[in-house]
């Protein structure tokens, strides 16, 4: 127990009760340990432990958008689990918007006052680390990384599609949020590619190379119809963050 000014580390005060007698209970900061360890087993990156709902700052003259995202972010919460209906969040829009801020701002709200279990992946690490785990060399198998994955009572899943597109990367999708989906488990995702099909209308060669890639690109248009299923679309539009002074994470 670390050292507290209220209970001097003892981690119990005296308080007086209803009736009048002076009784133990639990100090604050027993509830703040647990809450912390719950955020450290859900692998919040140190960078992203600053990144709160209350913390999420929009600049001036920034897109409606932000502060709707902001808005849906803190209903999702309130409503979380009952009136959720087991769907996640699909935060859609450019770099520097504070897709990732919002997603892990739910999550610690999450954590900390509702107690869940939650895990966050980065989608290309994640993708890493089981393509290493091929490795004979490598103790930790395919299913050590997927187990907690497929656990998490809710998933964070950051930066979907930034891995680029093969055979193999949709299997792995398409495992992931399958088992997550028929599981009934809560998955909140971000990505920097519109929420849209394959091709997006392109019909030749030049037309797909001169258009910017979808989702649907990256991950497959029968696991992009997955996620419309999954998840409530919540699309953010603006500049870069960092362009604009605003600092939503705090890095280093």
């Amino acid at each position: 127990m670390s050292e507290c000014p209220i209970c001097d580390g003892v981690g119990l005060v005296r308080v007086v009760n209803e009736a009048g007698k002076w009784v133990s209970r639990g100090c604050e900061c027993q509830r703040m340990e647990r809450e912390t360890r719950r955020v450290d087993a859900a692998q919040v990156p140190h960078r992203y432990r600053e990144c709160t709902l209350d913390a999420y700052e929009i600049y001036h003259g920034a897109d409606r958008s932000l502060s709707e995202a902001l808005l849906t972010a803190r209903r999702f919460v309130e409503e979380y689990p009952g009136d959720t209906a087991g769907k996640g969040l699909l935060f859609v829009g450019s770099i520097g918007v504070g897709k990732t801020h919002l997603a892990v701002g739910v999550l610690q709200r999450l954590i900390r006052e509702r107690g869940v279990k939650g895990l966050f992946c980065d989608y290309r690490e994640l993708l890493k680390n089981i393509q290493n785990s091929y490795n004979p060399q490598v103790s930790t198998t395919e299913l050590d990384l997927l187990k907690p994955v497929f656990a998490a009572e809710v998933l964070v899943l950051d930066d979907l599609g930034a891995q680029k597109p093969n055979e193999w990367v949709w299997d792995t999708v398409a495992l992931i949020l399958n088992t997550r989906y028929n599981d009934k488990q809560t998955t909140i995702i971000t990505t920097n590619y519109q929420d849209l099909p394959a091709g997006n209308g392109a019909k030749t060669d030049a037309e797909r190379a001169a258009r910017e890639p979808t989702l649907g690109d990256r991950i497959g248009d029968r696991m992009l119809s997955r996620i419309a299923e999954m998840c409530i679309q919540v699309k953010m539009t603006g500049k870069d963050f960092r362009q604009t002074g605003v600092k939503r994470a705090r890095f280093g």
